[in-house]
C-alpha cells in the first residue's frame, strides 16, 4: 500500500490530468503567444515573425484585420510585406470561422471575433514587449476591431486604429450580396449562415449598440479611408466616424483617376501610403496619385 503522502501526489496528479483531458486542448492554452499563434494566418509575406522586435522608428506591431468572407492570407498579400519592408513589426490573424462552413472567414457574430482579435493582440504584446498595437483592418475588420476598444478593454492596448472601407455604419443586404459574389460559395450561406453579415446591416442590434454614445472612445486615433466607388459598403459616406480623433478620408480627394473599389482598398498604393501616413503622423508625406506606400 503506498504511504499517505504519496497517494495524495497521485491522486492530485491524477485529477489535474482528468480535468486537462476533459477541458480540451483549448483550455491547455495559458500561454497568450501560443493563443495567439493558433489564430496567426498562415504564409502572409513580411507577417508574424514571433520574434520581432519594435524599432524606436516604429514602437508599435501592426496587427492586419482581413474582411468578411476573406482571411488573413488572402487579404494582406499586398500591404504586409511593405510594411515589413518599412521596418514594422506585421502581425496577420484569421478569425470568424463557423463550424460547418469550409474555407470563407469573418462569418461568426462580429463580438466573437472581437474576442479573437483581443486574444491576437494579447499574444502580440506578449511576444514584442510593446505596450500597444496599431491596427489596419479591412472591411469587417475597420469596424469590428471597434467593439474590441469599446467593449473588451482594447482602448488602453491600441493606439491608432486605420480603417479602410470598413463597415462601420453598416450597409445593405444588397452589398453584402456584392461582396459575397467574389468568394466562391459564399452567396448560399450569406443569410442562413453568416452571423457576421446580419452584424453588419444597417440598423443591426450589433451596430446600433457599438454606435450608441458615439462612434469613438477616448485615446485612440481613428483614421478610415474610403473610396467613392465602393459597392458593398454603401453609401461610402456611412464609413466615416464621428468624434476626436477622428480623421476621414476620401481616396478620390488624393487621387482623383484613382477608382478602387471595396476589395482593390487593400491592394491600392495610394491607400497604403495613407494609411503609413496615419500609422507615422510625425513623418507624414502628401499623398498623390504617384504615391506608392
Amino acid at each position: 500500500m503506498l504511504p499517505r503522502r504519496a497517494l495524495r501526489s497521485l491522486l492530485v496528479a491524477a485529477t489535474a490530468l482528468l480535468g486537462t483531458t476533459l477541458l480540451g486542448p483549448a483550455a491547455q492554452a495559458t500561454d497568450p503567444v501560443d493563443a495567439a499563434k493558433a489564430l496567426a494566418a498562415p504564409g502572409v509575406p513580411g507577417a508574424n515573425d514571433w520574434s520581432c522586435r519594435p524599432s524606436a522608428a516604429h514602437p508599435r506591431p501592426v496587427v492586419l484585420v482581413h474582411g468578411t468572407f476573406a482571411d488573413g492570407t488572402v487579404n494582406w498579400i499586398a500591404d504586409s510585406p511593405a510594411l515589413a519592408s518599412r521596418g514594422y513589426c506585421v502581425f496577420a490573424l484569421t478569425y470568424g470561422a463557423k463550424a460547418g462552413v469550409p474555407v470563407l472567414r469573418a462569418i461568426a457574430p462580429v463580438a466573437d471575433s472581437a474576442a479573437q482579435l483581443s486574444t491576437f493582440v494579447d499574444g502580440v504584446l506578449a511576444a514584442t514587449g510593446a505596450s500597444q498595437v496599431d491596427i489596419v483592418g479591412h472591411s469587417q475588420g475597420g469596424m469590428m476591431p471597434r467593439y474590441y476598444l469599446k467593449f473588451l478593454g482594447g482602448a488602453a492596448k491600441v493606439h491608432t486604429l486605420v480603417g479602410l472601407a470598413p463597415s462601420n455604419h453598416g450597409t445593405t443586404l444588397d452589398g453584402l450580396a456584392v461582396l459575397a459574389a467574389q468568394f466562391p460559395g459564399a452567396t448560399d450561406i450569406l443569410n442562413s449562415a453568416c452571423p457576421a453579415c446580419a452584424d453588419q446591416v444597417v440598423g443591426s442590434d450589433l451596430l446600433t449598440r457599438l454606435n450608441s454614445g458615439g462612434d469613438t472612445v477616448p485615446g485612440v486615433s481613428y483614421t478610415v479611408i474610403a473610396s467613392r466607388y465602393d459597392e458593398v459598403v454603401t453609401p461610402y459616406s456611412g464609413q466615416f466616424l464621428s468624434g476626436s480623433g477622428v480623421h476621414n478620408v476620401t481616396l478620390q480627394n488624393l487621387c482623383a483617376t484613382d477608382i478602387s473599389e471595396h476589395i482593390a482598398m487593400a491592394f491600392d498604393p495610394v491607400v497604403l501610403h495613407e494609411t503609413e501616413n496615419a500609422l507615422d503622423p510625425a513623418h507624414a508625406s502628401r499623398t498623390t496619385c504617384l504615391s506608392h506606400g
